[in-house]
């Protein structure tokens, strides 16, 4: 990356980024910025989601039960502990979620999925999908989708290998498309 914070030359680089990682990593962030606020929007005007309140409910009903416990549902959605407390108690006072307490340790709580965050997110998912499919995929050739995957993939492994989160437990099946519940 350009040295812009004036720097000394005797200093070291602080970036070992190839001139195409740098360019690839500034196209990856254009497109991550822009697609999360084209999702929020969408989300709120639709379904009066927030992107947040759709990670949470999309967790939630890919889980057993429809149940995480908070520190699980951190881990899964790659969120502090206590931003998902904050989010699970104003999504609680809507009435999309419920805390009960930990089905699994006697010491935690647990987010449970309610009917109406169910019914919110059956409304929601359309219109998401939708957009994801006329902003992402529309606009890609086809031909790139499978390396696209499989690139994210390793991606995702890697982050999950070096991160400082711990693995999510149990298998994610899917995000933002679908919805069994």
């Amino acid at each position: 990356m350009p040295n812009d914070l004036g720097d000394s030359a005797d200093e070291p680089a602080r970036s070992e980024l190839t001139a195409e990682q740098e360019a690839t990593w500034f196209a990856y962030m254009r497109v991550a910025l822009r697609l999360n606020y084209e999702i929020n929007r969408e989300l709120q005007a639709d379904g009066g989601l927030s992107h947040q309140d759709f990670h949470v409910l999309n967790a939630l009903a890919d889980s057993a039960d429809q149940r995480l416990q908070l520190s699980d549902l951190a881990v899964r959605i790659g969120w502090e502990r206590s931003r998902v407390s904050h989010q699970v108690l104003r999504m609680e006072a809507r009435g999309l979620v419920a805390r009960r307490p930990s089905s699994t340790d006697a010491r935690g709580t647990d987010a449970v999925l309610t009917s109406q965050g169910r019914d919110a997110l059956r409304r929601a998912t359309p219109g998401h999908a939708a957009l994801v499919k006329q902003m992402f995929f529309d606009g890609l050739d086809p031909t790139l989708l499978g390396p696209l995957h499989t690139a994210l993939d390793q991606i995702h492994e890697q982050i999950l290998a070096h991160g400082t989160l711990p693995r999510p437990s149990g298998h994610q099946t899917r995000w933002t498309t679908t919805n069994k519940a």
